[in-house]
């Protein structure tokens, strides 16, 4: 199994609420896992990092993602535009958690149907939300086999 839980462990955060971000950064930092967080604020950002466009090309400034947080709602391009053009890219495979407000059935089901791996209602109570990233650096990061770095685009 691939060893994701040392300093090379890159997650990508699309999130345009400055709280979310600070949020999700203490979680992280409560978490037993090293980690680097790297977080981009609208779809079309996210898009350029994901897909190595623009000021994201060089990997040595914009390392690979191994999970990537994404939320629905977000200025520029929408986080549902932005699955839209990665289930479009070509060997595209690093894992997508979407991770937004939105509880509408729609949501649920295109987010799915975009081939999103896993899709979670943000909690509004703060132990929540920390439990809840936790959960998810421990079951992306300890507990799924996943293909070596290498392969994963």
């Amino acid at each position: 199994m691939p060893d994701f839980s040392g300093p090379s462990a890159v997650i990508l955060l699309v999130e345009d609420d400055p709280a979310d971000q600070e949020l999700t950064r203490r979680a992280l930092a409560k978490g037993k896992l090293a980690n680097q967080l790297v977080v981009v604020e609208d779809g079309e950002s996210a898009l350029d990092y994901l897909l190595r466009r623009g000021e994201f090309v060089d990997d040595a400034a914009a390392p690979a993602p191994d999970l990537v947080l994404l939320d629905l709602n977000l200025p520029k391009v929408s986080g549902r535009e932005v699955l839209e053009e990665l289930r479009n890219a070509e060997r595209f495979r690093t894992p997508i958690v979407v991770l937004t407000t939105s509880a509408e059935q729609e949501d649920v089901v295109r987010s799915y149907d975009l081939g999103v791996h896993s899709y979670i209602t943000k909690p509004v109570d703060m132990a929540q939300f920390v439990k809840v990233i936790q959960t998810l650096e421990q079951y992306w990061f300890e507990v799924v086999v996943r293909p070596p770095r290498s392969s994963v685009a």
